[in-house]
């Protein structure tokens, strides 16, 4: 079943645009469809925690993949209401929690007074950096030719990309490679948290399914797609060397410069079948 992006922002994901182009000496005006992106503030219980640079549609999913990504809250069922408010300088996601993962936010919150230019901040030791990751339960294993599918149909189903050209994309896609939910963002984290947002709203199983997304492979995206239990991440970029260790030691297939007719095994190689071409 097709994962539908509602569009639920407050304001278009996409927005037109004056310009005018200069091509072999001639100037021509005219009008382009271009990405919104705006500052959207994520308050706790009445606490703000973070501003993101977003684009402003699919924010419930933003809001409850990014909770469950950032272990924020362990289950969707803890998250119990999101309350979008437009304000002057962008929007404003109410999001209420239940009382444990909130008491553990705060104490995480403690941490962080006082810390400033760091670029994992409230980490005070390099194991606090890395976070311990559970290994991942997924069986999966999926065939090359059934990446590759995912592969040559992902561009087809990025709506908001061939209008802006300017955001990244975050599909889920069945063992077959048929992608089944996809969601859009300027930012590559953003994509990725809307789309596991998406997921968990409509109860899909992590398990039995991939991810593709259209950035590189960092390590804070293997994160993410470790704490959701996805069995194989893919990226249409480069993964990092941090991103392939954790990669490694989570039990997930990593696999990066996903492109037409090729792409590259970093870790999990276990979970990629080879079919001879001719007996496929």
């Amino acid at each position: 079943m097709r994962c539908k992006s509602p569009q639920n922002g407050l304001n278009a994901a996409v927005k037109r645009a004056s310009r005018a182009v200069w091509n072999a000496g001639e100037l021509l005006e005219g009008v382009d469809q271009v990405a919104s992106e705006q500052a959207i503030a994520l308050v706790y219980n009445g606490i703000s925690h973070v501003v993101m640079m977003a684009t402003p549609c699919d924010l419930e999913d933003f809001a409850l993949g990014f909770s469950l990504s950032e272990g924020i809250i362990d289950s969707p069922q803890q998250l119990l209401d999101i309350e979008p408010r437009s304000l002057d300088k962008g929007i404003e996601l109410a999001i209420t929690i239940a009382a444990e993962p909130f008491a553990r936010l705060k104490q995480k919150r403690r941490n962080l007074t006082g810390r400033t230019g760091c670029g994992l901040c409230g980490a005070e030791s390099l194991e606090q950096a890395i976070p311990q990751l559970d290994t991942v339960k997924s069986t999966l294993a999926i065939t090359h030719q059934a990446l590759q599918r995912a592969i040559a149909a992902l561009d087809k189903q990025r709506c908001l990309q061939q209008q802006t050209g300017a955001l990244h994309g975050a599909a889920w896609c069945d063992p077959e490679g048929q992608i089944g939910c996809l969601r859009e963002d300027v930012g590559r984290h953003n994509a990725l948290d809307k789309l596991l947002g998406a997921m968990a709203k409509q109860a899909l199983d992590s398990h039995s399914g991939f991810l593709l997304i259209t950035s590189r492979a960092s390590y804070e995206m293997v994160v993410k797609a470790v704490r959701a239990n996805v069995g194989l991440l893919a990226a249409v970029s480069a993964p990092t060397t941090l991103a392939i260790a954790l990669a490694e030691q989570s039990n997930m297939g990593l696999v990066g410069f996903s492109r037409a007719q090729r792409h590259v095994i970093y870790a999990g190689q276990r979970r990629l079948i080879h079919v001879d071409a001719t007996n496929d």
